[in-house]
């Protein structure tokens, strides 16, 4: 199978079938609080291992904006090929395996989150959101609709402020951004596995102004007081496999 792009740098071989999903994710913030281990441990599924790193786990809250959304051999499907996201995330392994596990995930397109919550098992909400650049600021909105009194939203600003950068193996950032599958539970609650392909993260040091932030609370996830570590990246071509046994 001739694949896009290399998987030299990839931790273990892609899956011998073929991808099944092309997306381009756009100004991407990674927002992560440390968190003790033993305050989220029971959140996970049985048959994951939280990760850490330094003793703390890590929350992730990651918006950015997709495009260029399609199935294999098919061409973009209109209004379905870009929208907004933001998810929730923590950092797990399985089998030796390190992953990203999502607590939530909510997009600004109702036929996307629909199908994701049917073929991927994913935690998929239906958002208003809204996502801008002016003058290399990116300015950032969302709100989950039909829940609770309590707003599960978003709002802020953030822009990159240092030259692109790739993270080196073993360290922190590498840690966190350079993970090539997700982990979820299907309908039996058995672990499966999405495997990803793309080139290493080129990533830039950023400043954010989060003016809300109920992402983390609604789902009784309490971070630290301290500011959060932030990263952006500006551009990332993503290939999605099919989900496979974990």
């Amino acid at each position: 199978m001739k694949l896009p792009v290399s998987q030299a740098h990839r931790p273990w071989p892609v899956p011998e079938s073929s991808w099944i999903m092309k997306q381009i994710w756009h100004d991407l913030l990674f927002a992560h609080w440390p968190v003790r281990p033993q305050e989220i441990r029971e959140m996970i599924p049985s048959g994951m291992t939280l990760d850490t790193f330094d003793g703390f786990a890590w929350i992730g809250v990651v918006p950015f904006r997709m495009s260029g959304i399609r199935l294999r051999g098919l061409p973009p499907i209109p209004f379905t090929d870009r929208f907004p996201e933001i998810n929730v995330r923590t950092y797990v392994t399985v089998n030796g395996k390190p992953g990203v596990y999502f607590f939530s995930l909510d997009a600004a397109n109702r036929l996307a989150v629909q199908t994701a919550k049917t073929f991927f098992h994913l935690p998929y909400f239906y958002a208003e959101m809204e996502c801008t650049n002016e003058d290399g600021i990116i300015r950032y909105r969302s709100r989950r609709k039909n829940t609770t009194e309590t707003p599960v939203a978003f709002e802020g600003r953030y822009k990159p402020v240092s030259p692109v950068f790739y993270a080196s193996q073993g360290s922190w950032e590498y840690w966190l951004t350079e993970r090539y599958c997700l982990y979820t539970t299907n309908r039996k609650r058995e672990v499966v596995r999405g495997d990803i392909l793309h080139l290493p993260w080129p990533l830039q040091q950023a400043e954010a102004d989060i003016g809300l932030n109920t992402m983390m609370t609604a789902q009784s996830i309490k971070p630290s007081g301290q500011k959060p570590h932030l990263h952006f990246s500006k551009r990332l071509e993503v290939w999605i496999w099919p989900l496979s046994p974990g």
